[in-house]
């Protein structure tokens, strides 16, 4: 991974490969950013000019290279777009400043070194573009040829120090800053890993293992049920998701305890590590990516971790619910019904609507343990993505208030997202005549069905959220900023985020 160092060094002076300054669009054309005034002198104060002669705007995204000025040690500058030049007296966002150093540093791979010369007013800011550094910079080749070999043929190693200047190496803020961006994005690009790696390597039962060395690693605590366990427990859920696999389900139970923690987290993450549909087969074209299926437990995973490589005084649980949704004939069948964990019967009638049965036993089993509030994520429907598209997820909740705080959560730490309701009129829609409830509703407003159904299985009292991030937890497109084409790790952030408030107090 990428190293991260603060340097409080001249631009001109400094040996790298590249300096990345920050571009913004103006009224009048692109203004160089902040941070970047040694490297506009010694173009004599025209790098704007310069860079709009080039074509660049300041524009979201956009990238330009040019010859560095002579008497500087590095060949090259690279001007990032910062998109909207802000208000007089008004910093840059911090998303800004992180999408703009994730674009640089995915441009910069195969480098050995790059300077970041972007506006740099607090920790705050080290830590964004810290943050899209180490995010930007992600690639996934564990299974090209050569590999290991930073000049191999399928493509170039990804940049490997980026210095941070501006920063101040010896404030304890800063230095916190970038601490904080490390293990968040490390965790954050572990997640990806588990998300891009193909079903027949990441089946259940491996998955179980990432989390339990691990665990080991962190000092976490971890539990593991196997198809033995989950018969004898009762989890109807898991194992009629689960039963037509050969690679047999899971439920992971990971957790992180501090001895201040006055308060309990608990995440729910669905962890589907492939979904073929079962009996109700997907049509050809939906399956060839579904292995992301498991998005939510890896970014549960992730920040479970996170939680306890930054010490907070929280107590954080990770329930991940394992399974493969496979046809055979020991699948669940449309018409079957399931006997879930909380004793609750479920009909089910599409067997491609079962995410929500191994998370309705896992958003019980955390019930048990009478947590302070539950939030769960998962890659759930598809009615989501044609509601808020590919890159917002939606938040539903039991309580408006922490609905609200989640979102200002998420929109905090630059992960999109919008409230969504949870309307009583659609509940009707799941009545089944042979069971407690149908694990299908109405069509339209099939992502709040969802939702729905799932507060079924939370506990009396607790408060509970439901992140849907079925749209950005796999990007099918082009990278863009920060993000990568594959796994995103979305919500790691926002659930990292919710830890911290927490911890400090700011949360419920």
């Amino acid at each position: 991974m990428t190293a991260l160092t603060l340097s409080t060094a001249a631009a001109p002076g400094l040996r790298a490969d590249a300096i990345v300054v920050g571009v913004a669009k103006g009224a009048k054309g692109p203004v160089v950013a902040p941070g970047a005034e040694a490297v506009d002198k010694a173009y004599d104060g025209r790098l704007a000019g310069v860079l709009e002669t080039l074509g660049a705007s300041g524009a979201e995204g956009e990238l330009t290279k040019l010859p560095a000025p002579a008497g500087f040690k590095a060949p090259l500058v690279v001007a990032v777009g910062l998109g909207a030049e802000p208000e007089k007296d008004a910093g840059y966002d911090a998303e800004a400043l992180r999408r703009a150093a994730g674009v640089a540093a995915r441009a910069l791979a195969g480098s050995k070194k790059a300077a970041f010369a972007l506006p740099v007013d607090g920790p705050g800011a080290v830590g964004a573009i810290g943050e899209g550094v180490l995010l930007g910079a992600y690639t996934f080749d564990t299974y090209k040829d050569g590999a290991k070999d930073a000049k191999a043929k399928n493509g170039k190693a990804p940049l490997a120090e980026a210095s941070l200047l501006g920063g101040k190496p010896r404030d304890a803020a800063h230095k916190a800053a970038v601490a904080r961006a490390v293990a968040v994005s490390e965790e954050l690009n572990r997640s990806r890993d588990l998300i891009n790696m193909p079903p027949n390597d990441l089946t259940p039962q491996a998955f179980a293992a990432v989390t339990q060395t691990a665990a080991k690693e962190h000092g976490l605590k971890v539990q593991v049920l196997d198809e033995k366990a989950l018969v004898k427990g009762g989890y109807g859920g898991i194992m009629g998701v689960g039963g037509g696999s050969a690679a047999t389900p899971r439920l992971v139970k990971l957790s992180y305890t501090h001895p201040k923690a006055g308060k309990h987290l608990a995440f729910v993450g669905k962890g589907i590590t492939y979904d073929s549909g079962g009996i109700s087969l997907k049509p050809a074209g939906h399956n060839e990516t579904m292995k992301c299926d498991m998005s939510g437990a890896a970014a549960v995973f992730a920040a479970v971790v996170a939680a306890a490589r930054l010490g907070l005084e929280v107590n954080v649980t990770g329930w991940l619910a394992l399974a493969e949704n496979m046809p055979s004939g020991t699948a669940v069948r449309p018409g079957d019904v399931l006997r879930m964990y909380s004793g609750k019967t479920v009909e089910v009638l599409n067997t491609d609507a079962e995410g929500r049965l191994v998370l309705a036993d896992a958003l019980w089993a955390a019930s048990l343990e009478k947590p302070d509030a539950i939030v769960d994520v998962a890659t759930l429907t598809g009615a989501m993505m044609l509601a808020l598209g590919s890159r917002t997820f939606g938040v539903m909740a039991n309580d408006e208030a922490f609905r609200s705080a989640v979102h200002e959560a998420a929109e905090e730490v630059g992960e999109p997202a919008w409230p969504m309701p949870l309307p009583e009129h659609l509940r009707k829609g799941m009545d089944s005549t042979v069971a407690d409830l149908a694990n299908m509703g109405e069509r339209m407003g099939g992502g709040l069905v969802a939702g729905l159904f799932l507060r079924e299985f939370v506990g009396e009292g607790i408060t509970w959220a439901h992140l849907d991030i079925a749209g950005p937890a796999f990007n099918e497109g082009g990278p863009f900023g920060y993000t990568p084409k594959g796994g995103t790790g979305s919500a790691v952030r926002t659930l990292v985020r919710l830890a911290e408030l927490t911890a400090a107090g700011d949360l419920g």
